[in-house]
């Protein structure tokens, strides 16, 4: 009984938190931003490090997350549910092939978005994995890079991420980056420096906004 309310009370807390915490930063959004009503696919691609408040910048999306088999997985996927997303579980070490397969069945049935952390989930930081060009390839929706930096922020060292916490009332942006398609004839080996080059840069317009 104490488990199963733990289990129900921890991803509440965590999503009181962040709602919390994201309403005291001022936010600013630069590129194409997502819109709800769009009837446009889209693989929305993102360091895991960024995890924390990218419920904030993709507001409104009911599109699915791939999220690990692990055991801290579960609470990510049921606090990531309570912002609105959908869980795909699998990763690059666990349930890989069959997540794949199900987000290929469910771009063609549902025509739903995706959300990716490509480096996740244990590393090597912010490099990419082949994954994503398969799903890309075989479903035929563009990769959109999404990353959002603050002006003050925390960053956790002693995780293989150095996953990203913003201070309380400080600056943010989102920035969406230009989408790339990938076709389905695509050279493996260019397709993840394209997608490599593309979150970078992404990246780094985030990180430099506010210096």
């Amino acid at each position: 009984m104490k488990q199963r309310l733990t289990i129900w009370l921890v991803p509440h807390l965590i999503k009181i938190a962040i709602a919390g915490l994201s309403a005291t930063i001022r936010w600013e959004f630069t590129g194409k931003r997502y819109r709800p009503d769009s009837s446009e696919q889209h693989i929305f691609t993102f360091w895991h490090a960024r995890l924390l408040m990218m419920g904030v910048g993709l507001k409104g999306c009911k599109g699915y997350t791939l999220i690990s088999e692990h055991k801290d997985g579960g609470l990510i996927a049921d606090t990531l549910h309570l912002q609105g997303f959908r869980a795909i579980r699998g990763s690059s070490t666990r349930g890989g092939s069959r997540a794949l397969v199900q987000m290929i069945r469910r771009s063609r049935n549902e025509e739903c978005d995706f959300g990716i952390t490509p480096d996740g989930p244990k590393g090597p930081r912010e490099i990419i994995k082949p994954g994503i060009v398969l799903l890309a390839k075989k479903t035929g929706i563009k990769i959109h890079p999404v990353m959002w930096a603050t002006k003050h922020h925390w960053r956790i060292t002693g995780s293989w991420d150095h996953f990203y916490v913003p201070k309380p009332c400080t600056k943010g942006i989102f920035v969406f980056g230009e989408p790339l398609l990938i076709d389905a004839d695509a050279d493996e080996t260019e397709s993840l420096i394209r997608i490599q080059s593309a979150m970078d840069a992404t990246q780094k317009e985030a990180d430099c906004y506010f210096k």
